[in-house]
């Protein structure tokens, strides 16, 4: 087994790959996760797609909760760890558990009183709402679990540990592949459970991770000497993780809010453009992975240097990943230019898609390189702990900018679709420059004290 790594002393670029690889991997296996989903759904039936589609927006409530509790929690955790203050360290992480069980509980409550009202609203009704609230009241019974998984890795992703959740995404995906035919169609003494069956297999495995990551965690210096003292509620320490979980899972909100908008402005080109941008965000999504890692792996090294008070790492770390990132970018959008036609042609054998969604990753090959200038520092504001950077930047890249930038291009200056496609890389772009800056100027001001 490799040494412990230490965030304070290895060599950055060494710690940057040690760290964003294995979570990269892991994000590839959990994207592949959910195209199984999909895929399985498509089995059941167009209003089993359905269900899935319109029970985005609450899943992802349940998920940018998670996310933002994990990048909290892993900034305050390893802060305390980069200061040598491993009993706080201990306490936090507790307390952290404490929190995602209590959030946990309450997105059950919340899912299961408010998604009757709110599929009607998105238009779900009859045989097709069934099908959703079978779907989502399965996933909201188990909501404890996503969070506490993600809470468990906030313990380990503070260590600079990303290889037991990496892990846990690639078994979660093979038992995925094997729970879904089971529990959809039935098996021996098993009921056919239809969509149903797609959720208890996501909850099942949920429940899984939560073992595998506990079992992870056990290992590292949190676990020793933890104690049931350190589980009472806290409310200190429970504010200070929520003063920097909400502005994250806020940032993680705009997010949806900016495919909402993306959408309702594609929809007037008609349905094969919306079905385009499906599936050419998903081509995107993958190429995407690394720069996701690179987020994951700065937010550790950042949040451990500033609480040991080492500017100079923390400076160092922000270039590396940029670099990186940027370099990795630029080779991604080379491919998407040169091989998204076909990519599109697998992935749909309608023309007019394939036509449309080429047209938007020729674009957006361009645009790649500026996602992880943004990733990068919107963890590194996080490691620093401040959250509400991103939170700020979201809604003007996901929300205010896009507005504007759509409608101008695509219906007063007439450029059409293609006006939604570069004013998504025009947003992208003002956001990944704005960011360099900001970036650049907080470590020139130094960021250890």
């Amino acid at each position: 087994m490799n040494r412990p790594l230490s965030l304070t002393t290895d060599p950055i670029p060494q710690l940057t790959w040690r760290i964003a690889l294995p979570a990269s991997v892991g994000m590839f296996f959990n994207t592949m996760f959910n195209f199984v989903d999909t895929y399985c759904a498509g089995l059941l039936g167009t209003e089993a797609l359905a269900a899935l589609s319109v029970s985005f927006p609450l899943f992802f409530l349940m998920i940018a909760v998670g996310s933002g509790l994990s990048q909290g929690a892993t900034a305050m955790i390893s802060h305390a760890l980069g200061a040598a203050d491993v009993a706080a360290a201990r306490r936090l992480f507790a307390q952290s558990l404490v929190f995602a069980i209590s959030a946990g509980f309450m997105l059950t409550v919340f899912g299961l009183l408010a998604g009757p009202t709110s599929f009607r609203l998105l238009g779900a009704e009859g045989t097709w709402l069934a099908q959703t609230l079978s779907y989502m009241n399965m996933i909201f019974s188990g909501a404890m679990f996503f969070v506490v998984s993600m809470a468990l890795n906030a313990g380990l992703s503070a260590q600079g540990e990303t290889r037991v959740y990496r892990n846990f995404l690639i078994i979660g995906f093979f038992a995925n592949c094997a729970l879904n035919p089971m529990l959809m169609w039935g098996w021996s003494m098993v009921p056919a459970m239809g969509v149903a069956g797609l959720a208890l297999a996501t909850v099942i495995i949920q429940v899984g991770g939560c073992v595998m990551l506990w079992k992870g965690v056990s290992k590292t210096k949190l676990a020793e000497g933890l104690s049931a003292a350190d589980f009472r509620p806290d409310l200190k320490s429970i504010r200070e993780i929520a003063g920097q979980s909400i502005p994250a899972a806020l940032n993680m909100m705009t997010i949806a809010m900016g495919i909402i908008v993306m959408v309702w402005y594609v929809k007037h080109f008609g349905q094969a453009a919306v079905a385009a941008i499906g599936i050419a965000t998903r081509i995107e999504q993958i190429v995407l992975m690394p720069a996701i890692g690179l987020g994951t792996a700065i937010l550790s090294i950042v949040g451990q240097n500033h609480g040991a008070r080492l500017p100079n790492r923390v400076r160092e770390a922000w270039l590396t990943n940029i670099r990186h990132g940027v370099g990795m970018m630029v080779i991604g959008g080379a491919l998407v230019w040169m091989f998204g036609g076909w990519m599109m042609g697998v992935l749909s054998k309608d023309p007019e898609v394939i036509v449309i969604g080429t047209r938007y990753l020729r674009i957006a090959a361009i645009t790649l390189a500026a996602y992880p200038i943004l990733f990068v520092t919107v963890f590194m504001m996080q490691g620093l702990k401040r959250p509400s950077y991103g939170l700020w930047i979201g809604i003007y890249r996901q929300v205010v900018a896009p507005i504007a930038a759509y409608h101008l291009l695509a219906f007063t200056l007439g450029w059409g679709i293609a006006g939604i496609w570069w004013g998504m890389s025009i947003v992208t772009w003002s956001a990944g420059i704005f960011a360099l800056w900001w970036g650049w100027k907080v470590c020139r001001k130094g960021v250890g004290s």
